[in-house]
């Protein structure tokens, strides 16, 4: 059972931990009257929140998801856009704060983050949730870029994000026509990892949460830096880069992951890579 950490004091989000020591973080945007739109002062909440939590020791994984019964509806029209029309500097400092969290920190976080989609997910919540390095989504969520209708561009790098991680397709399908879609649709598209019934989905996240939790931090870190920086790479540059980022994860991997891992496969024969993490000295205590 999550409770709240009141350490950690914003007005429009919520910070969680999942039980005792289980390294779990859930981040909860919590303006549910509001299906959980972003205002200015939620943008800064939120920066400030993950600049606090990458270095947090209670933090493994952190799950992003919305408070009542949405995710996110994308910006507040009223309090982002005509709130600010005639305050030039607060525009500036809301559009900062707006990029920063949502891609900036978000997919450069240092550990695992997983965005559960619990609701409606439309326009600028697109960018926060792809910058996830997981997403679940319930079968019955809602999904819409469906900034066409009202005749602008799906804006800040949305348009990208959709094309980093949809079909081509799709990505246009959905981007051109405006129409909403489900979770399944999400996850067919490449959106999500996967969906599932709404009433599994809380306990569903937490299995994966726990899944990446018990994993050795850096190599799990490592992996993921790796990952998304390649995809932008030729192949030489590719594997130039993942040789230097091998050589450093073993400089500041702690555990010595890789030398206890040869020990308990070939020497100790406790450990099959292929079906499981190896032994952590963190989980035999």
């Amino acid at each position: 059972m999550a409770t709240v950490d009141t350490n950690f004091n914003y007005e429009t989000i919520k910070i969680e931990r999942e039980g005792k020591g289980e390294g779990i973080t859930w981040l909860v945007l919590n303006r549910p009257d509001k299906r959980n739109a972003m205002s200015p002062q939620l943008h800064a909440d939120c920066d400030d929140a993950l600049f606090q939590l990458a270095t947090d020791p209670e933090t493994r994984v952190l799950i992003l998801t919305g408070a009542g019964e949405a995710y996110c509806a994308g910006q507040d029209l009223r309090l982002f856009f005509r709130g600010t029309d005639n305050a030039p500097r607060q525009r500036f400092e809301a559009a900062q704060n707006s990029h920063s969290w949502r891609w900036s920190r978000l997919s450069r976080f240092p550990k695992t983050t997983i965005a559960m989609v619990n609701g409606f997910c439309f326009g600028g919540a697109f960018t926060h949730l792809i910058a996830c390095d997981l997403a679940i989504a319930a079968d019955e969520a809602i999904f819409g870029l469906s900034e066409v209708n009202w005749g602008i561009i799906p804006g800040g790098v949305v348009s990208w994000n959709v094309t980093q991680v949809m079909n081509h397709r799709d990505a246009m399908y959905y981007s051109m026509t405006g129409d909403p879609f489900d979770g399944k649709v999400a996850a067919r598209t490449g959106l999500v990892n996967f969906s599932v019934p709404k009433a599994s989905l809380r306990e569903e996240t937490l299995k994966l949460a726990q899944k990446m939790s018990a994993k050795n931090p850096a190599t799990v870190r490592f992996t993921k830096e790796g990952i998304r920086a390649v995809r932008d790479m030729t192949e030489s540059q590719a594997a130039d880069y993942l040789a230097a980022k091998s050589d450093a994860l073993r400089f500041h991997d702690k555990e010595g992951g890789r030398e206890v891992a040869m020990k308990q496969f070939l020497d100790e024969k406790v450990f099959r890579p292929g079906l499981g993490n190896y032994i952590r000295e963190e989980a035999k205590a």
